[in-house]
C-alpha cells in the first residue's frame, strides 16, 4: 500500500522531480531503490512520494536547501542522474519549492480506546 511520508510541522523543502521515461527498463528498479534507499541515509532527508502512471512524479522531502545541495552532489547519485539522462528518461523537470503550510486528513479508525471508569 502507498505510504505519504510524515513530514515535521513546516517549513521544510520539496524536491519534486516529474518525469517521461524511455522504453528502457535496464537495471531502472534496482537503482531506483538504492536511491531511495541513498536518500533516507542523508542527513535533512524528511521522505519521499512517488507515482508513476505514464507520468512520474517523486517528492522528496528535506530539512534545508544545503541537506537538497548535498544530496544531489552525493557520488552513487550523480552516476544515478547521468544513467537517467542516457539511459530511462525522455523527458524531466526538477522544481524545488519551500513548504509553508503542511495539513493531512486519515479516514483510518482509531482503535477504541478502553473505558476508564470515573
Amino acid at each position: 500500500m502507498p505510504q505519504i511520508a510524515n513530514t515535521p510541522q513546516p517549513p521544510y523543502y520539496t524536491v519534486i522531480f516529474t518525469s517521461v521515461r524511455t522504453e528502457l527498463d535496464d537495471d531502472y528498479a534496482q537503482t531506483a531503490a538504492r536511491m531511495l534507499e541513498l536518500a533516507a541515509e542523508q542527513e535533512g532527508f524528511l521522505g519521499v512520494e512517488s507515482a508513476r502512471d505514464g507520468l512520474g512524479i517523486t517528492l522528496s522531502y528535506w530539512r534545508d536547501l544545503d541537506a537538497i545541495h548535498r544530496w544531489k552532489q552525493q557520488s552513487e547519485h550523480l552516476d544515478a542522474q547521468r544513467r537517467g539522462r542516457s539511459d530511462w528518461y525522455a523527458q524531466y523537470r526538477v522544481r524545488i519549492a519551500r513548504v509553508e503550510r503542511d495539513y493531512s486528513f486519515d479516514a483510518q479508525p482509531v482503535a477504541a480506546q478502553p473505558h476508564q471508569p470515573g
